[in-house]
């Protein structure tokens, strides 16, 4: 599936990638402000550059994560340090993470006396480089230290791809147990620390912070196609009776409108349903005891068979192998 809507990600991050590095510089951009986007392909290329650079190295993206500052999250990182709570700052790197990038997603899902603060890519994995998550993972580490201590460190970490270099420097920043070749990249955090509350915080300031973060998020989504709008729409519907008369309506299109209109941008209502149902159904596994005949019409399939053929065209192996070696990589971390 293709698309015309390449993910974005704001200037403020790009400046803080080349600030991080090993020369310290800050590197320099056509990127007048801090809220500028730049499209994936260049954020791709920055990053090229930091990795083909003499003084690079396997672990420079760890690096680069952990020396981040709130300002190289633009409003994110300046509303994480208002919040609460460490569950408090999660919830908002989930809602306001398109505002730092849009080439992946943070989500939050609790459960057995645990938070895991997931990162998923939304670019293939040749477009991003292993120390592009890295990064991304290692900075929402720090922003949490920002909160809970400088001697905080999570339960876990685990990474999708392979280990590239030694075992120590990730065990230094993170200070916990991590596991690569793993189902996801995750940040394990245990519930106490998670709703553990700052005895000092300014609730005014964070809801100043949130309402002008609320702005730039419908100004960014106002901004995008009708391929986002759908994905949009498919985050948050019934899948079992879902139809393109709903996000039709919602984008004041015609069904025939919105069906041209993705054609055009490089995709189609059958595959944005499919990556609906796709996303939906492993997170299901991943979180809910469900049972397949349970989990198919959740994600508007006709059961169980229908499930497990449409799991193993998306990930390669069966439902339920799939939910065996998440869980065995949870309980590993």
């Amino acid at each position: 599936m293709s698309t015309a809507e390449p993910p974005s990600v704001t200037a403020s991050y790009a400046h803080a990638v080349l600030s991080a590095t090993a020369g310290g510089g800050g590197g320099s951009g056509p990127w007048a402000l801090p809220t500028d986007r730049l499209e994936y392909g260049e954020m791709r290329a920055l990053w090229d550059g930091v990795l083909a650079a003499g003084d690079a190295g396997p672990h420079t993206g760890l690096l680069v994560g952990d020396r981040i500052r709130p300002d190289g999250l633009h409003i994110l990182g300046h509303l994480v340090l208002t919040c609460a709570s460490l569950a408090e700052a999660a919830e908002a790197a989930e809602r306001y993470h398109p505002l730092v990038s849009q080439a992946g997603t943070v989500t939050l899902d609790r459960g057995g006396g645990v938070g895991r603060i997931g990162y998923r890519p939304t670019v293939g994995p040749p477009a991003m480089h292993p120390q592009q998550v890295e990064a991304v993972v290692s900075s929402m580490v720090r922003a949490a230290r920002w909160i809970a201590g400088d001697d905080w460190a999570p339960l876990a970490v685990s990474f999708a791809h392979p280990r590239a270099g030694a075992a120590e420097p990730y065990a230094r920043v993170f200070g916990c147990a991590v596991v690569f070749d793993a189902a996801e990249n995750a940040i394990t955090v245990a519930d106490e620390d998670l709703d553990r509350r700052r005895p000092l915080h300014d609730p005014a300031l964070n809801a100043l912070h949130r309402a002008y973060a609320d702005r730039l998020l419908d100004r960014l989504s106002a901004a995008g196609t009708v391929a986002g709008g759908v994905r949009r729409w498919l985050d948050r519907a019934a899948l079992e009776d879902a139809s393109p008369e709903g996000p039709a309506q919602q984008l004041n299109l015609s069904v025939r409108s919105l069906r041209r209109a993705l054609h055009t941008e490089g995709t189609s209502w059958r595959a944005l349903l499919d990556a609906a149902r796709h996303a939906r159904a492993r997170r299901l596994l991943e979180t809910t005891d469900l049972p397949l005949d349970r989990i198919a019409p959740l994600v508007g399939l006709s059961g169980a068979t229908a499930l497990v053929r449409a799991f193993t065209r998306w990930e390669g192996l069966p439902p339920g192998a799939y939910r065996s070696r998440f869980r065995a990589d949870t309980t590993r971390c």
